[in-house]
């Protein structure tokens, strides 16, 4: 065995089809036996797809736009990662059975992998999809900041693994149309990060009615000062600068990186990655 698969079957490993990570999948009873409440609220995206961003939207409206209030923890204490799970620092199951109702869950699970009770409950949920072009170029980043993960290699050499979905959590291809075909649910709400960036307004207000809620003036201008790119940079409760470096290291590379990238793959792999986009946009335009 070469050192890059030895490493691979050191951190990651294959449960029912999904790559995954070691320690997650440790816990993976826990997760299927998950018991959702009918007023949580799903939040699921594939990995680097803006998480953290819409996160910030809807706890700021649960919250009613009070910015004091989310800064008083970290966002991961706020909103648990579902399936996430660390002997010494992370449990999301156990911080989301902790939780007085209504809780916010996160997960960068496949819907066909969700625990079965967020489908009984009738759950609201809420998927955003990022370009694919985008989503590689930061997950790479990630890779390299979080030990957790395999040598990512040189970014041509990762772009095949993430490509032909040899990553965490997948095919990204595979992801977004099991989401994208789920969402004919009045129940799930799917958002495009790049119409976020076209006109955030329009999308937190689209948000705040899914929600149930009447987007005022004031809450609106709140979140959009609030999740602009340069202050969740800035807020120690979204940046991510609470977790150790051992397990993600910022001096490698910061967690929010400057949006959209410019880095394209070898021509080898040009037309996946325009075929992606390509797929991406026809989502988009109904």
């Amino acid at each position: 065995m070469d050192s890059s698969k030895s490493e691979y079957a050191e951190k990651l490993c294959n449960v029912r089809g999904l790559i995954i990570y070691k320690d997650f999948a440790k816990n993976w009873d826990n997760v299927e036996a998950f018991q959702a409440r009918p007023d949580d609220l799903l939040i699921a995206t594939y990995p680097k797809s803006g998480t953290t961003w819409v996160s910030e939207i809807v706890d700021l409206i649960y919250k009613e736009g009070n910015v004091e209030k989310c800064k008083e923890d970290v966002i991961f204490n706020r909103i648990p990662f579902l399936e996430c799970k660390n002997e010494e620092h992370f449990d999301g199951i156990k911080q989301l059975e902790n939780m007085a109702s209504p809780r916010i869950v996160k997960t960068h699970l496949p819907p066909e992998y969700l625990p079965v009770s967020f489908w009984e409950k009738n759950c609201k949920m809420i998927y955003l999809c990022r370009n694919v072009k985008d989503v590689a170029v930061s997950y790479y980043y990630f890779h390299l900041m979080v030990p957790a993960h395999p040598n990512p290699g040189t970014f041509p050499e990762f772009v095949e693994k993430f490509m032909n979905g040899e990553v965490p959590y997948g095919s990204w291809y595979k992801h977004v149309k099991s989401w994208w075909e789920k969402s004919k649910s009045p129940n799930i709400l799917f958002l495009f990060y790049e119409d976020m960036h076209e006109d955030i307004r329009k999308e937190v207000i689209k948000v705040i009615h899914f929600l149930g809620r009447e987007p005022s003036e004031e809450l609106v201008e709140t979140i959009v000062n609030h999740t602009s790119f340069q202050e969740m940079k800035n807020n120690p409760t979204t940046n991510y600068t609470a977790i150790p470096d051992e397990f993600m290291n910022q001096k490698v590379s910061p967690f929010m990186r400057k949006v959209l990238s410019y880095i394209w793959p070898p021509s080898s792999l040009s037309n996946q990655f325009c075929r992606g986009i390509k797929h991406c946009i026809q989502l988009r335009s109904g």
